[in-house]
């Protein structure tokens, strides 16, 4: 029977949980935001792990989200020293934070649609009346 995950997709989503749960914990930098953890891309030879962020509750201005950047940047070799001793790996990945702008992206495009339509709806009114 095949596996539905591959190995390195398990420990990712093993890691997301891990890290949201130690930043909201162990990270006490009051400058942090409210950091939320979109997903993790873990390498095949698990050397190294791409964990995307968005941030909530404030502006994403890129200001923001460079500082939030650096602190986690920073923290990195806490935060992988912490999953060393929450994950049962023989090697735990280096930790590289990026902004994912997705969710960002996907409410701009969203407000555009919602946007057309009712400019859509008014033009058509517009025909109706007349």
């Amino acid at each position: 029977m095949a596996k539905e995950f591959s190995r390195t997709q398990r420990i990712g989503d093993q890691m997301q949980r891990e890290l949201a749960q130690l930043i909201q914990r162990e990270i006490k930098d009051p400058r942090l935001g409210l950091v939320t953890i979109t997903g993790v891309d873990v390498s095949r030879d698990l050397s190294h792990a791409k964990i995307f962020i968005t941030l909530m509750g404030q502006d994403d201005d890129e200001e923001a989200v460079k500082g939030n950047l650096r602190i986690l940047n920073e923290a990195a070799g806490f935060l992988r020293m912490q999953l060393g001793k929450a994950m049962k790996l023989r090697s735990v990945p280096q930790l590289h934070f990026n902004y994912d702008a997705s969710i960002r992206r996907g409410v701009e495009l969203s407000s555009l649609i919602e946007r057309a339509v009712a400019e859509d709806r008014k033009h058509g009114d517009e025909r109706g009346e007349e």
